[in-house]
């Protein structure tokens, strides 16, 4: 009866063991298996030269988040905001030979790689929002994405970056003469300094980090930039005075470099180029949100805000009519379809 006992206690024991085995068998599959789930194949640097909370940089996490999830964590972005990888000119020679892989950039310092793109900055181009998207979400739009060949960048969606306007430290700007002499700061880019020319401003070509302090000691009268720009930046406490003109509605682009873009697979491009649309339509909702916020705050500073009468924004658009043959001479066909998609 005891050598019973003592038998069904040994089977009863290494039934246990067995069992114990198993479960710590699975349990260790299970976390080898999380392991490989999460262990990335690809860890990409994202560059961004604006704030944590500025709309293009919170696109730029819903891309990066929306990447990671789509490829099961085998592709993790690392968004680097506040221009921490340089400014926008030095970004994209970088992603030229792989240096950055990823960024938001403007349009004005990428045209000096991709000329085409100033057609797309032309001063008064667009009759509004609604007239720009019009244009890019459709096939002129998309012509300009396929455009890239020979730059060594791909370009993957549209960022929206609002209207630019003129904003000044000295006095408002309410009409044409009142440019006159003006120094006002430009992005580096031969566009905008022809702009300022044939409004009678000097045009002063600036690295954006430093036009609060110019702003500050007098060394530049003003500056341009959207509701949001001037308004994280805090230009708006140098320079209190915002005129509403709408000379530039410039989109910006989300691009991956050619370098990078050949390490991946179609499958894997498909959803990179899936995960950039998508981002594209939610910075574009927070876009509008913050501009409406921003301008709250601006005015609420105390900051007088000119609105251009129809009249006196059509002096500013004639002044620069010469920039169109100047800049985009073989571009007309282009132009004249942008135009006629706001009529």
């Amino acid at each position: 009866m005891a050598e019973r006992r003592d038998c069904a206690v040994k089977i009863k024991t290494a039934a246990l063991f067995v069992f114990a085995m198993v479960i710590l068998a699975a349990c260790g599959g299970r976390k080898e298996d999380q392991t490989k789930a999460v262990d990335p194949e690809f860890v990409f640097t994202y560059a961004e030269n604006q704030a944590e909370d500025y709309p293009t940089t919170q696109g730029a996490y819903k891309f990066a988040e929306l990447v990671e999830e789509k490829t099961g964590g085998r592709i993790v972005i690392s968004v680097n905001a506040q221009g921490v990888l340089g400014d926008e000119k030095t970004v994209i020679e970088q992603m030229q030979f792989g240096g950055v892989d990823f960024a938001r950039v403007s349009l004005s310092p990428l045209a000096e790689f991709v000329p085409r793109l100033n057609v797309l900055q032309m001063p008064y181009l667009y009759t509004g929002r609604e007239h720009m998207w019009k244009v890019l979400d459709g096939e002129i739009g998309d012509d300009f994405l396929n455009s890239f060949d020979g730059s060594d960048l791909v370009a993957l969606s549209w960022y929206d970056a609002g209207a630019r306007n003129f904003y000044s430290s000295t006095k408002p700007i309410t009409k044409l003469e009142d440019m006159k002499g003006m120094k006002i700061r430009v992005q580096e880019s031969e566009l905008m300094v022809g702009m300022m020319e044939a409004l009678g401003a000097t045009a002063v070509p600036m690295a954006y980090d430093k036009v609060y302090s110019a702003l500050q000691t007098g060394i530049i009268d003003g500056a341009e930039n959207n509701w949001p720009s001037y308004e994280s930046t805090a230009h708006y406490e140098v320079a209190k005075y915002y005129t509403i003109d709408e000379h530039n509605r410039v989109p910006e682009l989300q691009l991956v470099s050619q370098a990078t873009w050949e390490k991946l697979t179609k499958e894997d491009r498909d959803i990179i180029r899936e995960c950039a649309q998508e981002s594209s339509r939610y910075e574009r909702k927070l876009w509008e949100e913050r501009e409406q916020t921003s301008e709250e705050k601006v005015r609420a500073a105390g900051c007088q805000v000119v609105e251009l009468p129809p009249e006196e924004k059509a002096r500013f658009q004639e002044a620069v009519t010469s920039m169109y043959g100047k800049y985009c001479a073989e571009y007309v066909d282009v132009i004249d379809a942008i135009v006629a998609a706001g009529k």
